[in-house]
């Protein structure tokens, strides 16, 4: 009865599968006027083209949508200074959640531009240089950093969910071994008492 036990117990690792399970990864950042995000999963494939991406306040209610891009980016224009819940449905139970609060946002989001346009000051010199405005500058400087750093990012999640994965496979390692020095040293008993 005993062996039957341990024999039934050992089938049950040999038989089962692994789940392949992935997390979910959800992240939002301002852009200008704008807040852009990105949706996917921690494997490295990023959400569908066309994913609804849904927005609610900080009371659940819903105050805008938009849709996934391309690799897995959205873009959503603010109105109002409070705390954005972005909500992306990626199918088969998986659902990324993303909050970013009302700090994080533009800044003069809600507010009317009361002060006037300033003129730009024409360089005296004799060549001519296109003059770039100190805000349109930031914005092509983040948008470039922004480019280098998402695969990064990718990368990093990736390589989070596979030492996760090895952990879990060292842990089963681990197991087995044990069980292995349990058996060497039962049979060793079971030898020694045989006549």
């Amino acid at each position: 009865m005993r062996n039957l036990f341990l024999t039934a117990f050992m089938l049950t690792f040999l038989i089962t599968t692994n789940a392949l399970a992935h997390k979910v990864i959800a992240s939002a950042w301002t852009d200008g006027a704008d807040i852009e995000g990105e949706v996917g999963f921690s494997n490295g494939i990023m959400a569908e083209k066309g994913t609804l991406v849904e927005v609610f306040n900080d009371k659940d209610e819903k105050i805008g949508e938009t849709v996934v891009g391309e690799e897995g980016l959205f873009r959503f224009t603010p109105t109002q200074a409070i705390a954005h819940k972005f909500v992306a449905n990626l199918g088969a139970g998986h659902v990324a959640q993303y909050l970013m609060a009302a700090n994080e946002l533009p800044e003069g989001i809600g507010l009317k531009n009361t002060e006037p346009p300033k003129e730009a000051v024409k360089a005296q010199s004799d060549i001519e240089r296109p003059i770039i405005g100190e805000e349109k500058l930031t914005r092509m400087i983040a948008k470039a950093v922004r480019k280098e750093v998402q695969p990064l990012r990718k990368e990093i999640a990736a390589y989070k969910e596979k030492n996760n994965f090895q952990s879990i496979l060292g842990g089963i390692g681990y197991i087995f071994g044990l069980t292995g020095i349990v058996f060497y040293i039962m049979a060793r008993r079971k030898e020694k008492s045989a006549p």
